[in-house]
């Protein structure tokens, strides 16, 4: 098949929730008025909470104080979806497309996103699925990767988050999403993912899915420090 669009790839490694959104709109920005390619930024963020357009302050099962004191912050954003959690090990993808003029259709690309990293976990071994009337990637074992998006002027923003090494016990905090059982790859096979290996391979599927040519930067393999 031919492809004639370009994915920008860009490692953000560990970075918190302010700056990355900063980040974000910026590319935004620059997808928009066509200054760069559609980009997909790959983060991990420190202790966070994020509430989406559908999500109320009920969602949290910790108090603003224990947040804090236990050095999780707290962001409303306009995402679509509920609440989540967002923490180190976990593989968090913001892909900034414009959809405009040959890929219109929010819910094709939300089942896109999903197809994406279904065939990702499949490199892993994992057998990863969608739920009726649910968005989000799941296992047997649970959620493995939600999924809350923004698009304006048909670019995208926000994206995903795939549970890779993720402590789990963070979702004990928020009523996520719809209330379902969540897990991650390392709970599923049973030890830890190498996040340099999970990248590689959710950005090829990623390209794959949605028919784009990489650049050369994209091939450029995270930083040794990350496990």
């Amino acid at each position: 098949m031919q492809r004639n669009r370009i994915l920008r790839v860009e490692r953000l490694g560990r970075a918190d929730y302010a700056t990355a959104l900063r980040h974000q709109k910026e590319t935004e920005r620059r997808v928009l008025l066509g200054e760069q390619p559609d980009t997909l930024l790959l983060v991990e963020h420190p202790h966070v909470i994020t509430l989406g357009r559908r999500a109320t302050h009920a969602a949290l099962l910790a108090s603003a104080e224990e947040l804090r004191a236990r050095g999780i912050e707290l962001f409303e954003t306009d995402r679509g979806g509920k609440a989540t959690y967002h923490g180190l090990g976990q593989l968090v993808g913001y892909p900034i497309v414009n959809l405009s003029p040959d890929r219109k259709d929010v819910h094709r690309y939300v089942r896109d996103l999903e197809e994406a990293l279904i065939r990702a976990l499949a490199d892993f071994g994992i057998e990863a699925f969608r739920l009726q009337g649910l968005t989000g990637v799941h296992t047997t074992r649970g959620k493995i990767a939600a999924i809350g998006v923004h698009i304006a002027r048909w670019v995208t923003t926000h994206g995903f988050a795939l549970n890779v090494n993720t402590d789990l016990s963070f979702f004990d905090l928020i009523i996520a999403c719809e209330g379902e059982p969540v897990t991650s790859m390392r709970e599923v096979l049973g030890w830890e993912q190498r996040m340099a290996e999970v990248e590689d391979r959710v950005i090829e599927r990623f390209a794959e899915v949605f028919e784009m040519e990489l650049t050369a930067q994209s091939a450029v393999h995270a930083d040794s420090r990350r496990c």
